[in-house]
């Protein structure tokens, strides 16, 4: 089957929205005391009343090799505490980010809640049921490799046949990890053009280190935090509203 492709960047929301002063104070919503709040499952941003959002919601699955950052990533994401040393997940750890966005167009800003399901390369193996229960009822999968190990990155595309089937319509994300560790790079970004143009898929890029902390010494910075993570956001945000868009029959797919 034909997957919507992936839109031009800021074609249908506006990138930078987030440092305008009506962006900051969407922000402030997911913000506490400089930090970011933590969600649960069934915890959501209050908004003031002067705040009008809908909110959109998103499963996504993070797939990759054992060690190429995905729990890191998901912190990231999250606000949380980048972890400094390996631990493999063991089982399912589910992680909600909210982020708002104003799509073009909107008058109203849209805030993206987007639950991250990462699990474990080896409870993948040994639990026949993890893995569709990572993928039921799933919007996107994202397929993580670091930029210090090549051979993750060769392997995406065994690795994406591997999680999905050809009938399987979540979005699919590549994104690389580690990024900081520029002088240990085994990608280059010919490698990442020429995979692009081979398989049509988006590519994008996060840094796997911790931002500047807090006066206090125990906390992140969750603006600055929010500033990093913005791109990784913002992409995946763009990336679905376009597959909804599609599939309301508002956008064409481009093949």
């Amino acid at each position: 089957m034909a997957w919507a492709a992936f839109p031009k960047p800021g074609s249908l929301i506006v990138p930078d929205w987030h440092q305008t002063v009506e962006g900051k104070e969407y922000l402030n919503c997911i913000l506490r005391k400089k930090k970011r709040k933590l969600f649960g499952l069934i915890e959501r941003p209050v908004l003031p009343p002067q705040l009008p959002a809908d909110i959109a919601s998103y499963k996504i699955f993070v797939a990759g090799k054992s060690g190429v950052g995905k729990t890191a990533l998901i912190a990231k994401l999250a606000g949380l505490e980048v972890p400094s040393t390996h631990q493999e997940t063991t089982g399912i750890q589910t992680t909600c980010v909210y982020w708002p966005v104003r799509p073009r167009g909107s008058e109203r800003p849209v805030i993206f809640r987007f639950q991250f399901w990462d699990c474990g390369e080896s409870a993948l193996r040994k639990f026949d049921h993890i893995l569709p229960a990572c993928k039921e009822k799933g919007d996107a999968a994202l397929f993580v490799f670091s930029f210090t190990d090549r051979s993750s990155f060769e392997d995406v595309p065994a690795l994406i046949s591997r999680m999905l089937g050809e009938d399987e319509d979540l979005a699919r994300v590549v994104i690389g990890t580690k990024l900081d560790q520029y002088m240990h790079t085994d990608v280059t970004e010919q490698d990442l053009r020429d995979f692009q143009r081979t398989w049509h898929l988006p590519v994008m890029r996060v840094r796997s280190v911790n931002g500047p902390w807090l006066s206090d010494g125990r906390s992140l910075d969750g603006s600055v935090g929010l500033a990093d993570a913005a791109p990784v956001l913002n992409g995946l945000a763009e990336l679905l509203w376009h597959r909804d868009q599609v599939a309301a029959g508002l956008e064409s797919i481009i093949v």
